[in-house]
């Protein structure tokens, strides 16, 4: 169920890159959209949050949270087919978005309007360009949303309409999150106005990705007060310490996300209903305060492992 448009200039461009890429650009394509995808989006945040300076971290996240939010609900009421649902005989899925479902099931794989990794990344690398305020970082701001856009189309996932879409999308959330910083002082009002601006969007989104980034926006309402007023983890600049910090916070994520879905059959959770959706949004939202509210208390250990790292080398 979904909706079909399109430009024929978009089939013809996606067919044209998949015939002209070869092997070696299918490689390629692949693994740049693998940069634009959680997983690396999660491990640059964490290295914002845990290694350079914990205040832009949070800044850069509500930021990419933004968008995260938007995309899919923005996907949800468009509802247009992805090209290679569409077009099967000319355009071949080269990845898709998740891979323990079938390619053509649209509930699993979503919607194609916008691209969620073309709007992820112009919000994550604009955000960290802003508070890293250096020329290669404005380079690389949009040279590297440039390039997974380019892979989105060339994977067959998105029409070239959906990477522009989604460009803005992501635009769109440094904007709202420059001007929300600079009007609203408390942390927590600020994101508790994003999570009224996008919640309603429960009442029709039926993807996954927006109930993760809804459960990602639930945990920064509760963990950020929580964070600064018990917490209170520090900036290090011990090398020890971050690769320590970063480990640890990978750990938690892939014990927790597999963990909290034992009491629950994967055909459940992959139903796509809203009760299962929403147990998804509860799942991201424990794993971000476990990450953010819970972890740091290791931190001065870690610290002290790292002096001793120094030391012996």
């Amino acid at each position: 169920m979904g909706n079909i448009f399109y430009f024929d200039w978009e089939v013809d461009l996606i067919e044209w890159l998949q015939k002209a890429a070869g092997s070696i650009g299918q490689t390629v394509s692949k693994a740049v959209t693998f940069v634009g995808g959680e997983t690396v989006t999660l491990l640059i945040l964490l290295i914002m949050l845990f290694c350079y300076n914990k205040e832009a971290g949070k800044r850069c996240g509500f930021t990419i949270v933004a968008a995260s939010m938007w995309y899919p609900m923005i996907k949800n009421i468009v509802m247009r087919v992805r090209p290679y649902m569409a077009h099967p005989e000319r355009v071949e899925a080269m990845t898709v978005v998740e891979a323990d479902a079938d390619p053509m099931d649209i509930l699993q794989q979503g919607y194609s309007f916008p691209s969620g990794h073309s709007a992820t990344a112009v919000s994550m690398y604009g955000s960290i360009a802003r508070e890293v305020r250096k020329k290669w970082m404005w380079w690389l701001a949009v040279l590297l949303p440039l390039l997974i856009g380019l892979s989105r189309f060339t994977v067959g996932v998105h029409y070239p309409t959906d990477v522009l879409a989604g460009w803005a999308v992501g635009l769109a959330a440094i904007a709202f999150s420059a001007v929300l910083h600079k009007k609203v002082k408390r942390e927590w009002v600020r994101s508790a106005i994003l999570l009224a601006v996008t919640l309603p969007g429960i009442f029709w989104c039926t993807s996954r990705d927006y109930f993760t980034s809804l459960g990602l926006l639930i945990g920064m309402v509760t963990v950020y007060p929580y964070e600064r007023k018990h917490i209170g983890f520090k900036d290090t600049r011990n090398v020890w310490a971050m690769i320590l910090r970063l480990a640890g916070a990978f750990a938690i994520y892939a014990v927790l996300n597999t963990v909290l879905k034992l009491p629950f059959s994967s055909e459940w959770l992959n139903s796509g209903t809203l009760a299962a959706n929403l147990i998804r949004a509860a799942r991201y939202a424990i794993i971000l305060f476990t990450i953010v509210g819970v972890y740091p208390r290791a931190f001065p250990f870690f610290e002290k492992i790292g002096k001793k790292g120094i030391h012996n080398s």
